[in-house]
């Protein structure tokens, strides 16, 4: 027999995870915490697994990452429902969580929430994450949809192509002339180099592939971890980096940037992976993102 899953205790789970603390928890569902804790006890139980590990803040295992979007979507469910049925507060608006890499979120994306329609009133709240990252935002049941570099769904999430973003190597032309004037196999591994942060693996993995692999960018590297504050740094001789070809090109016009390897841009496929539930809300955004993602980001 298939054990229920009781979603009081469900919608517990996800308090204490939103929480922090089984107190904190406690008085946002105005319960105490014995109930608290009793609740996730019992919904463990029926699981036949541990959901928490009890840190400070607490910490869903990857099973408990299950459940807890499971609450989530039940939460996005009952809040359609609610609206579809004029329910909802007087104007209140539907509350949309999507995760974003920032080169997205500095060229096209916003452009794409835009194109979404005022009526119903919505809601957005963006997370900021490397393409690479998104994907596990989703699968923590963080947001409800994100672009990602991934073409493999999240469980419980659908998938489709966005696009390719292009990538440039460029750099301010003085320091293109006095570091980058000779075989590139040779001056980019000691040249400086514009990093976004310390998980950003980009610049190196255009030097590993120069270079078959022999070594990766200089060491001596700059780590500005904006959009715009990246550009800047490599349009003002900092060192040179990939730079996404939409900011790019003004910059390339007005002679602050130069290409340095023309032939070697570098193309990053996008996709939008979102929760495979009925959500009018949800629809209407990724008919928004494909929409906009079909002007601005190259075919896939």
């Amino acid at each position: 027999m298939t054990e229920e899953l009781p979603l009081d205790q469900v919608r517990t789970l996800l308090a204490v995870v939103d929480e922090g603390t089984f107190e904190a928890a406690a008085a946002a569902l105005h319960v105490t915490p014995s109930a608290v804790s009793q609740r996730v006890k019992a919904l463990e139980q029926r699981a036949g697994r541990v959901l928490l590990l009890r840190t400070k803040p607490v910490r869903p295992t990857e099973s408990g990452e299950v459940l807890v979007r499971l609450a989530r979507q039940v939460a996005r469910l009952e809040r359609d429902a609610h609206a579809e049925l004029g329910l909802s507060g007087a104007g209140e608006p539907t509350r949309l969580t999507v995760a974003v890499n920032a080169d997205s979120l500095a060229t096209w994306f916003l452009a794409a929430l835009r194109r979404v329609p005022e009526e119903p009133p919505l809601g957005f709240e963006l997370r900021r994450e490397d393409e690479d990252h998104t994907a596990a935002l989703l699968r923590e049941g963080v947001v409800m949809a994100a672009v990602t570099s991934s073409p493999h769904p999240v469980p419980g999430c659908s998938v489709r192509s966005l696009g390719r973003m292009r990538y440039l190597p460029v750099a301010h032309p003085d320091f293109a002339a006095r570091r980058l004037d000779g075989s590139l196999s040779e001056v980019l591994p000691v040249a400086p180099v514009v990093v976004f942060d310390r998980r950003d693996d980009f610049q190196d993995g255009f030097v590993r592939r120069l270079t078959h692999g022999r070594t990766t960018a200089s060491a001596r590297r700059h780590y500005v971890p904006t959009s715009e504050g990246f550009v800047e740094a490599v349009a003002t001789g900092m060192g040179w980096g990939m730079v996404p070809e939409a900011q790019a090109e003004p910059l390339l016009r007005a002679g602050r940037l130069v290409t340095f390897a023309p032939d070697r841009a570098v193309d990053v496929p996008l996709y939008w992976q979102q929760w495979r539930l009925h959500s009018p809300a949800l629809a209407l955004l990724a008919e928004a993102v494909t929409a906009q993602a079909a002007e601005s980001l190259r075919t896939p």
